[in-house]
């Protein structure tokens, strides 16, 4: 496969119907944007992490490539559709079953946290928030019903997922989250 094709030289891309589209679409960001957590996770499974984790995220990782393909498939091309995995209600009932499951291990959460503890937990709330980034750019696709509706859904119950790993990833290496004090800032004088 040649990695260079000339083709997006001008600022346009194709989806995966072949229609041609500006690099800045809304489509283009979302599933760019889904590409940059997925580029995180890599990042993460390169720290020392517990078969569990490892397991959940490389998972998750291929799971990304299949949102990927859906995003950069729009609902009205049918002859593509055919040919790739779309979100499911099962995904994201999954994503819900393990948030219940690791919540079930975790101390109850009672303040705000920030996000670090571990740097396995820092790189997760990361992806977190660059998975909100994702799920704010999918929402002008979805209102304009370009978009399978499961995969905003899924992007939304992905950032809690997240959340709750990272707070995991500290609990595995007995790492205290970091609570908020509301009164910190106030507690530096200029």
């Amino acid at each position: 496969m040649k990695i260079y094709t000339k083709t997006g030289d001008e600022g346009l891309t194709s989806l995966f119907s072949g229609t041609r589209v500006p690099k800045n679409h809304s489509l283009i960001e979302a599933y760019g944007t889904v590409d940059e957590v997925n580029c995180l996770l890599g990042i993460l499974l390169c720290e020392p992490l517990s078969e569990n984790l490892k397991t959940l995220i490389t998972r998750l990782q291929h799971e990304l490539f299949d949102l990927g393909a859906d995003l950069a498939t729009p609902l009205e091309n049918n002859s593509s559709a055919s040919k790739i995995k779309r979100i499911q209600t099962e995904n994201i009932e999954r994503l819900e079953t393990e948030i219940d499951q690791m919540q079930a291990i975790l101390p109850p959460l009672k303040e705000f946290i920030l996000p670090g503890g571990s740097k396995a937990s820092a790189i997760l709330h990361f992806a977190r928030t660059v998975t909100r980034r994702a799920e704010r750019a999918l929402i002008d696709p979805s209102i304009k019903g370009l978009i399978n509706p499961k995969a905003l859904i899924y992007l939304n119950r992905l950032s809690d997922w997240l959340f709750v790993i990272a707070r995991l990833a500290n609990f595995e290496v007995k790492r205290a989250d970091i609570t908020w004090n509301k009164n910190f800032s106030s507690s530096f004088q200029t």
